[in-house]
C-alpha cells in the first residue's frame, strides 16, 4: 500500500459534508477509482483531485499504480493506492477496510477496472478467456459494489460510477465476452440505482466509445489481423462511425465522470452516458 499526504493530515469523518468549504467540487469526498494506475482511471482521477476529492487508486499491477500515485502527489494530491485484484473478495474487502481505516467513510466509487477481453470468433475464445475477461469486467463491479453498499447505506449518502461501453448498447462481434459484460454492467448500474435509491445513493454509468489511446489500437490491430487488413482500416470505420468524425480522448472521459460525482448530476441515477463523439446515440 502506498499512502501520501498533500497538506494537513486527514480526519475520520462522520458527515457527507466536509467542514471547511474552498468551492472545489468534490472537497474532502473520499473516491475509490479501480483501475487507477493508467488509462482512463488516472484521466479520471486527475479532475478528481483537482476538484478536491482525496484518492484511492486500486489496480494489480503495483508498478504502473505506482506510478500514478507519485504523479498525482507531484500534483499535490492527498492518495492513497492500495494494490487490488478486483476479481477477488478478499483484495475487494481488504481495499474497503484500508480505506475506512484511514478515512472513515467512502463517498465515491469509481468502477472503472477492465480488460479488453480476448479478440475472435466465439467458436475459438477460450472458456479461459471468457471467465477472465467476465470476472475483471462485471463480478469485479459487483465485489466492489458490495463493500461500498455496507458503508454507504448506514451513510445514507453516496455516488457510484459504473464504466461501461457503447457496445453494452451494441453488437460488437469478434468481442463476445467484452460486449457482454459491457452490457451487464448497464443492467447492473440500473438495477442498484433501483435498489440503493432509498439511502441516497445514486448510481450512474459511462459509456465510451473507443477511446484514443495505446489500448484501443491494441484492439483494433488483432481486429484487424482477424479480418486479414490493415489496421488504420479498422481505425478509420470507427472514425467515420462517428458523428464529430473522431473518437474522444481520456480527459474528455473523465470530465463525464466528474460531472456525475458533483452535486452538478444530483437529479440523475440509473443513467448510461455515451461518451463516443456520436458514434453511438441511444
Amino acid at each position: 500500500m502506498f499512502n501520501s499526504t498533500a497538506g494537513s493530515q486527514p480526519t475520520t469523518m462522520s458527515g457527507a459534508q466536509p467542514s471547511m468549504s474552498s468551492g472545489k467540487k468534490l472537497e474532502d469526498r473520499i473516491t475509490i477509482i479501480t483501475g487507477g494506475n493508467g488509462g482512463l482511471g488516472r484521466a479520471i482521477a486527475i479532475p478528481f483531485i483537482k476538484e478536491g476529492a482525496k484518492v484511492v487508486l486500486a489496480a494489480r499491477n503495483e508498478e504502473t499504480l505506482s506510478k500514478v500515485h507519485q504523479e498525482l502527489v507531484d500534483l499535490g494530491a492527498e492518495v492513497m493506492s492500495v494494490p487490488t485484484d478486483v476479481a477477488s473478495e478478499r483484495d475487494c474487502i481488504n481495499l474497503f477496510e484500508k480505506t475506512m481505516d484511514r478515512y472513515g467513510r467512502v463517498d465515491i466509487l469509481v468502477n472503472n477496472a477492465g480488460v479488453s477481453g480476448p479478440t475472435g470468433s466465439v467458436a475459438e475464445i477460450s472458456l479461459e478467456d471468457w471467465n477472465d475477461c467476465l470476472n475483471i469486467d462485471i463480478t469485479g463491479a459487483f465485489l466492489c459494489t458490495k463493500e461500498a453498499a455496507k458503508i454507504m447505506i448506514p451513510q445514507k449518502s453516496g455516488n457510484i460510477i459504473n464504466v461501461s461501453s457503447i457496445f453494452g448498447k451494441r453488437a460488437y462481434p469478434f468481442r463476445s465476452p467484452y460486449a457482454v459484460a459491457k452490457w451487464g454492467m448497464i443492467g447492473f448500474t440500473q438495477s442498484i440505482a433501483a435498489e440503493l435509491g432509498k439511502h441516497n445513493i445514486r448510481v450512474n454509468a459511462i459509456c465510451p466509445g473507443p477511446v484514443q489511446g495505446p489500448r484501443i489500437e491494441r484492439v483494433w490491430k488483432k481486429r484487424a489481423e482477424i479480418r486479414n487488413v490493415p489496421w488504420e482500416v479498422i481505425q478509420e470505420k470507427m472514425i467515420r462511425m462517428a458523428a464529430l468524425r473522431r473518437i474522444p480522448t481520456e480527459e474528455e472521459v473523465g470530465k463525464i465522470a466528474l460531472f456525475l460525482a458533483s452535486d452538478e448530476s444530483n437529479s440523475m441515477t440509473g443513467q448510461s452516458l455515451n461518451v463516443s463523439c456520436g458514434t453511438e446515440m441511444r
